[in-house]
């Protein structure tokens, strides 16, 4: 099987929690919800600590705190109305894979996030590695209706293998 993602290790506590493998999962689920055919991609996924995410959430977004997970599309398939399904055709590389983005993602704020929600930091992981691939693939949370969109794709997609949906909480509080 040819991979996916190419995971930087910055933060050594990452080593202990089997992330290629979660990450190759997140990537997979993402590129079959969003009806992505070809597998000929590549994802750069940088597993790092709340300092390094912090700084790349102050100087990308302009905000000075640490967040789980950041994501940078290296395509714009963004769609053209909100609500809508973004575009599924992936052009080809001559050169290999077609690079779809980088995924960043917090030790320290997903760890503490799963034990806060009672969850496994690998479900948690899988989760927010999942939604930060599918930032790559054009899905959003601007309006409501993308929001929407992005959440159920999210929810179906885990509940293919077994996960519980991570909204369900937030969803008994509505």
């Amino acid at each position: 099987m040819t991979e996916i993602i190419d995971l930087v290790v910055e933060d050594p506590r990452w080593d202990e929690t089997g992330l290629q493998k979660i990450a190759e999962q997140a990537a997979e689920l993402a590129l079959e919800a969003a009806g992505i055919e070809t597998r000929a991609v590549e994802i750069g996924l940088l597993a790092c600590d709340d300092a390094t995410i912090a700084t790349l959430n102050s100087r990308f977004r302009g905000k000075s705190s640490a967040t789980n997970v950041l994501s940078w599309p290296a395509l714009d398939l963004f769609p053209q109305h909100p609500g809508a399904a973004p575009d599924r055709l992936i052009p080809a590389s001559p050169f290999g894979a077609t690079s779809l983005g980088d995924v960043a993602i917090a030790y320290e704020t997903v760890t503490k996030e799963a034990r806060e929600r009672g969850i496994p930091v690998d479900l948690h992981s899988l989760h927010l590695i999942l939604h930060g691939c599918l930032h790559l693939l054009g899905y959003d949370h601007e309006t409501e209706s993308d929001a929407a969109l992005m959440e159920g794709i999210e929810i179906r997609a885990l509940a293919s293998v077994g996960v519980a949906s991570p909204y369900a909480e937030s969803e008994d509080n509505d």
